[in-house]
C-alpha cells in the first residue's frame, strides 16, 4: 500500500519533471514571443482598432477633431476607391513579370554554379550577393538616376547609338529591374545551399546511369529542391505585396507612378498626407489579409502531394 509520502513524493518528482521538459523550451521561445508579441501582434491589434474609427471636424473645419465609431466604413472607402484596386492591379502584374523571372534566373544561375564546369565558385556567390547588401533606397537612387533622361550615361550612350528609350514611360519593367538586381543574387545563396545538402552518392548514380549535366539538372537536382523553391516562392508573394520602396523613389520622376500605384504607397499617402489614419489602417489590414490567403494558396500549392495506396505498394 502506497503510502502518503511516498505518493507526495511521486507527485513531486513527476512535477519536476514537467517543469525540466517545458522550462527550457519555454525560456528558450521567450524571447521570440515577447518580441512577437510586442512588433506584429500588437501593431496588428492597434491597426484594426484604427481602422474601425474616423476622424471628423466640426464647425467648418474650424472646431476641434471628434472621433467616431463607423465599423466597416473604413474598409468599404478602401474597396469602393479606384486608386486602391489599381494598386493591387499594379501588384498582380508585378508578380505575374518578377517572380517567374526571379526564380528561373536564380535557379539557372545557381546550377550553372553548381556544374561541374564552374570555377571561382566562392567569388561569384559573393559577386551575385553583394546587391542584396546595397539598402533598398541607396539601390533606388542609383536605378533612378541610371532611368533619367539628361543625367544616364546609359541612355547617354543609347542616343548616341541613335536610340532613345523611355524607360520610365511604362515603370513596371523599370521596377521589375530593379527587384531582380537585388534579389536574385540572395535567392541563388539559397539555392545553392539547398543543393549542397544533396547527397553526392545520388548525383554519382545519375552519371553512372548516363545522365548528363542538363538532365542531372533537371530531373535530380530540381526536384531535391522543391522545398527551397516552394519557400523562396512563398516569401517572394509576402516580399511583392509590400513593394514600397521602388516605386516610392520613381514617384515624381516617372508620370505613371501614382502616390497609389500599389496598396503600401495608397496607405502611405492616406495617413501622412491626408491624414486619414482610419483608412490608411484599413488598406493595410485589407493588405494584410490578401498576403495571408495567398501565403495559404502557395503553401498549399506546393505542399508534397502525398502518396496514394497503389504508389506505396507499388
Amino acid at each position: 500500500m502506497t503510502t502518503p509520502t511516498a505518493r507526495s513524493a511521486t507527485s513531486r518528482a513527476a512535477s519536476s519533471r514537467r517543469r525540466g521538459r517545458y522550462g527550457a523550451p519555454a525560456v528558450l521561445l521567450a524571447p521570440f514571443l515577447l518580441l512577437f508579441t510586442a512588433c506584429t501582434l500588437v501593431p496588428v491589434g492597434y491597426a484594426i482598432h484604427l481602422s474601425l474609427y474616423t476622424e471628423q471636424r466640426g464647425g467648418l473645419g474650424f472646431g476641434g477633431t471628434e472621433t467616431l465609431f463607423t465599423g466597416w466604413g473604413n474598409y468599404a472607402r478602401a474597396l469602393k476607391d479606384d486608386a486602391f484596386l489599381e494598386g493591387f492591379a499594379n501588384i498582380a502584374l508585378y508578380c505575374l513579370m518578377y517572380i517567374p523571372l526571379m526564380i528561373a534566373l536564380a535557379l539557372a544561375l545557381t546550377l550553372l554554379l553548381d556544374s561541374a564546369l564552374a570555377r571561382a565558385k566562392r567569388f561569384f556567390q559573393l559577386a551575385l550577393f553583394i546587391p542584396h547588401a546595397v539598402p533598398g533606397i541607396i539601390a533606388a537612387l542609383i536605378w533612378m538616376y541610371l532611368y533619367t533622361p539628361g543625367i544616364s550615361p546609359v541612355l547617354d550612350l543609347l542616343e548616341t547609338a541613335g536610340t532613345r528609350p523611355d524607360l520610365l514611360g511604362n515603370p513596371l519593367p523599370a521596377v521589375v529591374n530593379m527587384a531582380l538586381w537585388q534579389w536574385t543574387g540572395y535567392n541563388v545563396v539559397i539555392f545553392y545551399a539547398a543543393l549542397q545538402a544533396i547527397p553526392r552518392e545520388v548525383l554519382e548514380a545519375a552519371v553512372v546511369d548516363g545522365a548528363g549535366p542538363v538532365r542531372t539538372a533537371i530531373s535530380i537536382k530540381m526536384p531535391l529542391i522543391r522545398a527551397s523553391l516552394a519557400m523562396v516562392g512563398l516569401f517572394t508573394v509576402i516580399g511583392s505585396l509590400q513593394l514600397f520602396t521602388e516605386p516610392m523613389i520613381l514617384h515624381g520622376t516617372a508620370p505613371a507612378v501614382t502616390s497609389a500605384w500599389t496598396p503600401n504607397m495608397y496607405a502611405y499617402t492616406a495617413a501622412f498626407e491626408r491624414s486619414d489614419y482610419g483608412l490608411a489602417a484599413a488598406s493595410s489590414v485589407l493588405l494584410a489579409a490578401a498576403a495571408a490567403l495567398l501565403s495559404f494558396a502557395v503553401t498549399r500549392l506546393t505542399r508534397p502531394r502525398p502518396e496514394s495506396r497503389k504508389e506505396r505498394a507499388a
